[in-house]
């Protein structure tokens, strides 16, 4: 899972000219599936987002987070993360999950932010949009959950890869 995220001082997204989502300050987050993403990653995607500290402090430093400061997250599921674009011009999308597999794993993580506290505001799901937002900063930031550590299969060694059942490295 693919998520870019914006600070923004204020963002929206409409759906054939209706506003469906909107914030204040916070942040604006596309949010991409690919086939091998599960539940614990949209968990993970969304913990990231809420801790990550690229809010201003006091004496204007990122060292603030969404749960530090109560802002919102606009979250806009965006399948064209996972665009292919390794020849020709056109990029292929194959790399993006089915929208039966996509759709659950947002709304994982947009359930996981409102259970944190945190405003959330979103797209449709499947819709041409238009999203607006005006920069903070500018403050962008990629995460994607194939690094995250202990996700097994894929990405990172899991949790105590490189140590036998005694503790001893292996090679």
């Amino acid at each position: 899972m693919r998520a870019v995220v914006q600070r923004v001082r204020g963002a929206n997204v409409e759906v054939a000219g209706e506003r469906v989502g909107e914030i204040g300050r916070g942040l604006a987050v596309l949010i991409g599936v690919t086939h091998e993403d599960r539940e614990d990653d949209s968990a993970w995607i969304a913990r990231k987002i809420a801790e990550l500290r690229v809010l201003a402090d006091d004496q204007g430093r990122m060292n603030r987070s969404l749960l530090d400061t109560g802002e919102a997250a606009l979250i806009v599921s965006q399948f064209t993360l996972f665009a292919d674009t390794r020849s020709g011009r056109r990029p292929g999308f194959t790399g993006a999950a089915l929208p039966t597999v996509a759709e659950p794993l947002v709304t994982a993580v947009i359930v996981s932010l409102r259970s944190l506290g945190i405003p959330v505001a979103t797209g449709k799901f499947g819709a041409d949009m238009t999203i607006n937002f005006v920069a903070d900063g500018p403050v962008t930031i990629l995460l994607d959950s194939v690094e995250r550590p202990g996700r097994d299969g894929l990405g990172a060694a899991p949790l105590g890869a490189g140590k036998d059942a005694r503790g001893t490295a292996t090679a």
